[in-house]
């Protein structure tokens, strides 16, 4: 914590070696947030690029080096946001939510998963909903008014990733299991 905050206040006086001291710190876990939106590690890169010099222009915004982690986490997930929302056809669906799945398949296998693989096979549209209601906690309110979406749509395709999900980790068991039978 020392360094943090020694590197956020020396970076507020535009310090460029405690600006490259903060891009080490935080470097790693922000590409792997951006990437989990743009599933695409160039584009992720370039986001997370642009997203660092937002932050270190932008510094003075910043509360405190306590807040510091979280600033940074919501220009790189804006920008990944702005980013997909520009250059990508996202399709969304309107269809009736699907139901006959459960929450406790995916509970059961959580520790299993590899997120990075899902994420790459895991559809457009449904992981940039599936990200910001999951793991940044948004709802469905704020997600429809992000995205420029209805609300329903947001719920539809939560839904639908879960399902996706659902399905996904049902085949890899499939998978798994037909694989073990074929050694055995």
């Amino acid at each position: 914590m020392e360094n943090l905050e020694k590197n956020f206040l020396l970076a507020k006086k535009q310090d460029r070696m405690a600006q490259k001291a903060l891009y080490e710190m935080f470097s790693a876990k922000m590409l792997a947030i951006s990437n989990s939106y743009t599933n695409n590690l160039h584009d992720a890169e370039d986001i997370l690029i642009g997203a660092f010099m937002k932050c270190f222009t932008k510094l003075d915004e910043c509360r405190d080096w306590k807040s510091f982690p979280f600033w940074l986490r919501k220009i790189v997930v804006n920008d990944s946001i702005s980013f997909v929302r520009k250059n990508r056809n996202i399709l969304y669906a309107d269809i009736e939510i699907a139901d006959g799945y459960s929450d406790e398949d995916i509970d059961e296998r959580l520790e299993e998963i590899n997120i990075e693989e899902i994420f790459s096979k895991m559809p457009a549209g449904y992981r940039l909903i599936f990200n910001l209601y999951i793991f940044e906690e948004k709802k469905h309110q704020e997600i429809a008014e992000m995205l420029n979406i209805s609300e329903g749509t947001s719920k539809s395709q939560l839904s639908k990733a879960k399902k996706w999900l659902t399905e996904f980790l049902k085949a890899e068991e499939n998978e798994k299991r037909d694989t073990e039978t074929i050694k055995s």
